[in-house]
């Protein structure tokens, strides 16, 4: 039989609830992000342990405490003059008949360590869809000296589904401090919305953004393009820890589903990535929205910027490659015609030149690479954009925008065409682009003028959201953030990434303290649209197990040769 912990003594639905802890239980035993459930009479109230304090029935035992080797009068005084106390955040709450709470949250269900197959035996409570189960936001609290206990499996699942739930599209992110349960995405409203990955330098944000791509790929939820700033999604990558050692790629979890497109092809064939495809851009390609973008490391003024709408208004698309080759007399002669400013051009003209020390521009294509991208992901295939030595900002937020703001064009397009149409055939597959150093594409300065603020404002409208990865949540715009639909959180230490980190959530203060006390490594606080309630968890290991759980290849059975020559098949039969 499961012991309850405390009771409720004092609380307001807007501050939470104090609970006192009952003599046998250690405060010790509490921490903060834990999990609870409060039993009241008509309702259980789900709760997340947001603050621990002591507290004493006299003032006179803080002025005349007992000596530290006299166990008997501690011991006397535990309980009943001293006793532990615990804040809670009611998060959701579900009420019934208690026979049917008994029936949904049986107190002690089996502690499954191991993830079953889909051909195994399902448990009493995996029997039940969990579309039966009706989960509703807190508006009321339990009365005086309800009772508090540990959550159980039970429990957890009830809330946040499992992975192998045939009505839902799961993901199991990882796991709650202390249990061994999985805490699940809900893959379908995680691609509704834009999300993001946040977490202070260190804290293993590329993991997680490697665990749930993988999650994304494996449950066929969306189609992802992926702007890979330091090569570590597509091929292997190295692992964090004091010894060196390499984790695996998506391209090596999904062989046939993978794409990885380079801007550096020499520096991708080092790292041993033998069938990727070269990716060039064209100065055709940039728009004035480009180059305002980098206006920052280009070092441009607002002047020039303003005059690079004049040329390309009379110029055309191929504004600057005419530019580059202008002489003075010929900016001059443009100036007194079209009235623009000849100093402001000649230093755009000047900074322009610097674009052509990266190796993936050209003066003109014939190849139309974006189109052969926006083909493979109507194909359903994932894209993966590696930068190679490309990896300074000003070739990072430069290709990333041309690309995007391109085949957002196309989904535009597409999404018209369905709502025209209504045609289920003609429903774009959802797609999810991620970016690294977000906040430099979501400044409140550029936001309202990027393609990326632009989308992360349309939450899917045209079935393109963002997953954006960023260690400066306080330098995202504030109207961006409160859209971001999902929040995987590792560790911040600012003050202005927490508070960002909350804009927009609804009793978010209550969970400050929660963020604050996360471990540096493996722990994440996930609030938002694909979750019921925020939650902390340990998160899931990117390791061999993982591997084998959710890739397509049986990793005990091939070599690396094994898997070349699978990728090279699966690109022959596209025609490459």
């Amino acid at each position: 039989m499961d012991k309850p912990l405390g009771s409720v003594i004092q609380g307001s639905l807007s501050k939470g609830l104090e609970v006192r802890l009952h003599p046998d239980v250690s405060v010790e035993e509490m921490r903060v992000g834990k999990f609870l459930v409060v039993r009241g009479v008509r309702s259980h109230f789900f709760c997340m342990l947001t603050d621990v304090s002591l507290g004493t029935s006299s003032d006179r035992i803080l002025a005349n405490p007992p000596h530290p080797n006299d166990d008997f009068m501690q011991a006397v005084l535990a309980g009943s003059s001293t006793y532990g106390t615990i804040e809670l955040s009611p998060m959701l709450m579900l009420t019934a008949e208690r026979e049917k709470q008994q029936a949904i949250f049986p107190p002690n269900v089996s502690n499954t360590k191991q993830r079953k197959s889909n051909n195994s035996s399902l448990s009493s409570m995996e029997v039940q869809s969990s579309a039966d189960i009706e989960l509703l936001p807190v508006k009321t609290i339990p009365s005086h000296f309800s009772q508090v206990f540990d959550a159980t499996e039970g429990d957890f699942r009830a809330v946040f589904g499992w992975e192998d739930d045939p009505t839902r599209r799961n993901f199991a992110i990882g796991q709650p401090i202390d249990m061994e349960v999985d805490v699940c995405l809900d893959l379908d409203r995680f691609v509704e919305r834009s999300n993001g990955i946040f977490g202070k330098s260190g804290t293993g944000k590329s993991f997680l953004t490697r665990l749930l791509l993988s999650g994304i790929i494996r449950k066929k939820a969306a189609v992802n393009l992926i702007f890979d700033m330091h090569s570590e999604y597509g091929w292997e990558a190295v692992s964090e820890g004091k010894q060196f050692s390499t984790v695996k790629g998506l391209r090596q979890l999904f062989p046939s589903q993978i794409e990885i497109y380079t801007l550096d092809p020499e520096a991708t064939k080092r790292r041993g990535v033998r069938d990727a495809m070269e990716l060039y851009l064209s100065y055709d390609q940039i728009d004035v929205e480009d180059i305002s973008l980098v206006q920052r490391e280009l070092n441009l003024s607002e002047a020039s910027i303003e005059n690079a709408i004049i040329l390309r208004n009379e110029l055309g698309n191929s504004w600057i490659n005419k530019l580059l080759a202008m002489t003075n007399e010929d900016i001059q002669m443009f100036c007194e015609e079209k009235r623009g400013n000849k100093s402001s051009i000649m230093a755009l003209q000047r900074k322009l030149e610097r674009l052509n020390d990266l190796k993936y521009i050209r003066n003109r294509s014939n190849h139309n690479y974006v189109g052969q991208i926006l083909q493979s992901l109507d194909a359903g295939k994932n894209v993966v954009i590696e930068f190679g030595s490309h990896s300074d900002m000003l070739s990072y937020m430069l290709a990333a925008n041309v690309i995007t703001r391109r085949i957002h064009q196309s989904y535009v397009k597409k999404a018209d065409n369905f709502l025209r149409s209504k045609n289920p055939c003609d429903r774009p597959q959802p797609l999810v682009i991620t970016i690294e150093e977000a906040h430099r594409f979501l400044d409140p300065a550029i936001v309202r003028s990027t393609i990326f603020g632009t989308i992360a404002r349309e939450m899917r409208k045209y079935f393109v959201t963002l997953l954006v990865v960023d260690q400066r949540p306080s330098g995202i715009d504030a109207e961006v953030m409160s859209q971001v639909g999902t929040r995987i959180t590792a560790l911040l230490n600012d003050d202005k990434d927490i508070d960002a980190i909350f804009t927009g959530v609804s009793g978010g203060q209550s969970l400050r303290s929660v963020l604050s006390k996360l471990d540096s490594k493996q722990q994440a606080l996930v609030l938002g649209h694909a979750v019921p309630m925020p939650v902390v968890v340990q998160t899931r290991p990117y390791d061999e197990k993982f591997y084998r759980e959710i890739g397509d290849v049986d990793w005990e059975d091939m070599t690396d040769d094994d898997v070349f020559d699978e990728a090279e098949s699966a690109l022959a039969d596209l025609g490459f």
